[in-house]
């Protein structure tokens, strides 16, 4: 079927893109050091870049690099140097918040496609259309839309450009990220790409005339977050944004895990892959969506797409993470003669233990328990507690370089 949509996860760093890509994502999207609205996240050196498009390109993905700071004067700098050069080593587009960076971009790099990213909280096909005018390819929606107002702009804009909009990960209570809280706060700037998440914390009520009397606001036994907002999660949802005319479905996450990389884009690529397979005939399966409860993450809500989500969207009692299973261990190699896998630990793990093994290209997951293990000189050994040491597992099935390992956690 031509035209495909298109499935966009996260960079945060090297290994972030290569698991996005080997698991199945059509396109990643990354930041460099500068520029881009996730400081916290690793980003990327501009070497690592040109690593990134390459592995990307060589598995047939497209790589697309932010520059979506709200740009004030002194943030200007550097910026055309920094498109040019991304350009130079084969990025496929960059993401643009700022009319000024657009500007910028336009004169210095006219060839250089540009996405209109969702922090200019585009909500009308005005603007999209507008957008497309001044030589954007792509605007990406604003997470504050529903799906008849997706529809909408698809509609009433030109067929040529572009239309992304997110399907999972974090939400923010601000309109398209534009938030203030985290300066107001903390002097960090949500819109430089500094932001402290100010609406995750636990707050309590002051009143006017009883300065300094705090009196806590209980929602449960732990307080209320006011402002904490649950997880996005589209993926019952993908036959109708894809005949709505989505382009692009977006992942959000780079500054969440290597591990949070593959299992999300694995359960959205099989989704769509059955989709495809026979749009007619489609039924969603819930093992998708088990897949998507065993990586770290809030309650799952659909924001905006059936409308406003009023109280339904937050969480209340608590800004922690759901987080059932950890990431253990990445197989390295595998040794057809031996049926060893080469295993690189990323947690504790040890004999005794089960393990769940998930593979690019493959549905599902492995099960295995852990009866023999070995250290990289063939001696045997009972745990691996080391980080990132070397671990020979016998297994009873070949598994491919890439497969991850992961244990589900004891309930505390």
């Amino acid at each position: 079927m031509a035209n495909k949509v298109e499935l966009l996860a996260p960079a945060g760093s090297l290994e972030k893109l290569k698991m996005a890509v080997l698991y199945g994502a059509d396109a990643v999207y990354l930041g460099g050091e500068e520029f881009s609205l996730r400081e916290a996240a690793d980003n990327f050196t501009i070497d690592e870049i040109r690593e990134g498009i390459a592995f990307a390109h060589n598995y047939g993905a497209k790589v697309y690099a932010a520059i979506n700071i709200i740009a004030h004067n002194e943030d200007l700098e550097g910026i055309e140097l920094f498109a040019q050069s991304v350009y130079e080593m084969g990025i496929d587009a960059v993401i643009v918040a700022d009319m000024g960076v657009f500007s910028v971009i336009r004169e210095a790099v006219p060839e250089l496609d540009i996405h209109v990213s969702t922090q200019a909280n585009t909500v009308n096909h005005r603007s999209a259309a507008m957008w497309y005018k001044l030589g954007a390819k792509r605007v990406v929606l604003a997470r504050e839309l529903p799906l008849s107002e997706m529809k909408e702009i698809r509609d009433k804009t030109p067929l040529g450009l572009e239309l992304e909009a997110f399907v999972h990960g974090a939400m923010c209570i601000s309109y398209s990220g534009r938030c203030l809280l985290s300066n107001y706060m903390t002097h960090r700037e949500s819109n430089r790409g500094a932001c402290a998440q100010p609406c995750r914390w636990k707050y309590s009520l002051v009143e006017e005339q009883r300065p300094g009397e705090v009196m806590p606001v209980y929602e449960g036994d732990n307080g209320t977050f006011i402002f904490n907002s649950k997880d996005l999660c589209l993926i019952e949802h993908l036959p109708e944004l894809i005949e709505a005319g989505i382009t692009s479905l977006k992942i959000e996450g780079r500054m969440k895990t290597a591990y949070y990389a593959a299992s999300v884009v694995k359960a959205y690529r099989e989704a769509l892959d059955a989709y495809y397979l026979d749009p007619s005939g489609y039924r969603f399966n819930p093992a998708w969506m088990e897949e998507l409860q065993k990586v770290s993450h809030r309650h799952y809500y659909t924001g905006f797409f059936h409308g406003k989500p009023e109280e339904k969207g937050q969480v209340y009692n608590t800004s922690s993470y759901i987080r059932t299973y950890d990431i253990v261990g990445v197989v390295l190699a595998y040794e057809e003669k031996t049926g060893v896998a080469v295993v690189q630990q990323r947690n504790k793990f040890g004999r005794g233990d089960t393990v769940e093994i998930i593979q690019p290209n493959i549905p599902g997951f492995l099960t295995h328990q852990i009866d023999v293990m070995l250290d990289e000189n063939g001696r045997e050994i009972n745990t691996a507690p080391h980080a990132k040491m070397t671990v020979r597992l016998p297994l009873e099935q070949r598994v491919i370089p890439g497969a991850i390992i992961r244990e589900k956690r004891e309930q505390e």
